[in-house]
This record gives C-alpha cells, sequence and structure tokens, in this order.
C-alpha cells in the first residue's frame, strides 16, 4: 500500500502520520515512502494488533524479532530484511519522540550478517579508451550524452543528483557544482579543467537550441524535459556499450565507483572522496579501500628486494 497521497487528519493512525512526516518535514522520495509504507504494513500484518490497540503492547523486541525470523524464513535476504529494520527502527523512534512507545524495540535486534560484496569498477585504462573517442561537436545530443558521462565519472555525483543540476548550480568561476544529495544536503564538487572546457562547448550550444528552460535544468532530454532517471541511465549504456576493455554493468552508479577508486588508486585520502561523494559515514566510503590492493601490489612488487630480483 502506497501512502504517498496521505491527507492529516485527526483520526489518522501513528504509521500515517509517520509516512505523512517524511513526506512533507524529510521530502523523501515517492520509491522511499513506498518501501518505508510497505515495510511498516508487513510488520502490522505480522503482528496482527487487535483494533485500537496501544503499539507499546505489540511493537516489542520479541514480535519485531519473529517478524525477522518469518522473513528470512521466507527466503527475503539479509540486506532486503535489513532495509525493511531500518525503515521500522525509523518509525519506533518516531514513536517514541512522540509518546506512543517508551523505547525502540529495533534497537535490541541483531541484524541479519549480509555478505560482503565489493563494488564494481572499471578499470582506468578502459574509461580513457572511452573518452579518446571522438564526439561531434556540432549535434546537441551527441554531445549532451557524452558530458553526462563525464560529468558522472569526473565528479562521482549520483544519477538523480545530475538530473536535477541546474544551470545555476555550476560556479564557473570557482569550477564547482552544488550538489542537492540525499536529505537535501548540499555540496560543492570541483570540476576538473577537461570537464570545464568540455562544458563550455556543451553549453553554448545548448542554450542556441534550448531558448525555453523554465526550469533552468543543465541537461535536458531531446523533447526539452527534465531529465530522469531511466533516461540517465539509458544515456550512459548507450555511451559505454562496445567500448573496449569495459566490462560489467553500464551504468551511472558503476562510474560513481570508478571515480572512488581511481580517485584513492591515485592518492586521494578517504576524508576527501567521503565529502565529494557526499557520504554521510566515513564507513560508507571506506569500502573503496579494497580496490587499492592493486595499487599497492605495484609498490610491493617495485620495492621489495626479492620482488626485484624475482626471487
Amino acid at each position: 500500500m502506497s501512502f504517498f497521497f496521505i491527507k492529516l487528519d485527526a483520526n489518522m493512525r501513528p504509521q500515517e502520520l509517520f509516512i505523512d512526516y517524511l513526506r512533507v518535514q524529510k521530502r523523501y522520495s515517492r520509491r522511499t515512502l513506498d518501501i518505508y509504507g510497505e515495510s511498516i504494513d508487513e510488520l502490522y500484518e505480522y503482528i496482527a494488533p487487535a483494533e485500537g490497540e496501544d503499539e507499546e503492547n505489540f511493537l516489542t523486541v520479541s514480535s519485531v524479532r519473529g517478524f525477522t525470523a518469518e522473513g528470512l524464513n521466507k527466503g527475503l535476504s539479509a540486506r532486503t530484511m535489513n532495509l525493511k529494520l531500518s525503515a521500522i527502527s525509523s518509525y519506533c523512534s518516531y514513536l517514541v519522540k512522540r509518546g506512543f512507545i517508551k523505547s525502540n524495540p529495533v534497537k535490541k535486534i541483531i541484524r541479519p550478517k549480509e555478505p560482503s560484496k565489493l563494488p564494481e569498477f572499471y578499470t582506468q585504462s578502459s574509461v580513457e579508451e572511452y573518452f579518446r573517442q571522438e564526439v561531434d561537436s556540432e549535434d546537441l545530443f551527441s554531445l549532451r550524452d557524452r558530458t553526462i558521462v563525464e560529468v558522472l565519472y569526473c565528479t562521482g555525483i549520483r544519477r538523480a543528483e545530475l538530473a536535477n543540476l541546474k544551470i545555476a548550480d555550476w560556479d564557473r568561476s570557482r569550477a564547482l557544482f552544488r550538489v542537492t544529495g540525499k536529505g537535501d544536503k548540499t555540496r560543492e564538487v570541483p570540476i576538473t579543467p577537461s570537464l570545464a572546457k568540455d562544458l563550455d562547448i556543451y553549453f553554448n550550444l545548448f542554450r542556441e537550441y534550448y531558448t525555453d528552460n523554465p526550469g533552468g535544468f543543465l541537461f535536458l532530454t531531446d523533447t526539452g524535459q527534465p531529465m530522469y532517471l531511466s533516461f540517465v541511465n539509458k544515456v550512459v549504456r548507450k555511451e559505454l556499450g562496445g567500448v573496449k576493455g569495459l566490462t560489467g554493468k553500464k551504468s551511472p552508479h558503476m562510474l560513481r565507483h570508478s571515480f572512488a577508486t581511481h580517485l584513492l588508486n591515485n592518492g586521494a585520502d578517504l576524508n576527501s572522496i567521503k565529502e565529494v561523494l557526499g557520504h554521510s559515514s566515513l564507513a560508507a566510503t571506506q569500502v573503496y579501500t579494497h580496490n587499492s590492493f592493486e595499487q599497492l601490489k605495484k609498490v610491493f612488487l617495485t620495492a621489495h628486494p626479492r620482488a626485484k630480483k624475482g626471487g
């Protein structure tokens, strides 16, 4: 059940109040609201409280633990179950703040252990192979698609952040983008000199073609509409498809992974990468440290006396 179009009224249930709070106060996306709403609905279906029963009586450690066990028994992955528990934990914290329950039962639940999954990325040489390809500087759409890939790779921004980029977010004098990320947090992301040059070429053609751009967006679809996520995906798939050495999924997120990995392998520190990526904690950025192993291996084979002698 989707709670996206809930209207406030005095008889709203706690879970409806919570979803409306996320929509109005937190400004969560429709998809996120649906995920939260579905997770809470599933919990209530499992617990099956009596009509009018106080949340304190059925939202307990035992009931949430049983809900978790049932989900895993049904074949849900640890990741899926943890996503549901995160949504339910946010809901319970909301209930605590508003006096519906005394404590958050999810905090006492041992989360299912997820198998470690390392991020995939493109090699630097394969990305360079893509940028060596010629692009028609007189064709706006070809230039736009190339610039989209370049922005994603050179800045590491998310596809939604790219789709929402506006001309006003581009500070040409300081060579940076002001990017609005998750939770409406704004950060400044530097633009490389080569990207700045290519952006200028693209933008000069863009403003000639789109004389009417009421939203002020930096990128538009072929029909002059604001970018949508699947359109960005399609552009990346088309641009990267068939490039020699570019293996794996062709997606905006793979470009983001590659951006972070290549920065780390070339000496950038984790805290700097964290800030540019817009991660809320360093733990999210540390997943990229595994990718520096190849760089470490090269240093080892160059520096170790036995390696140098072929021992």
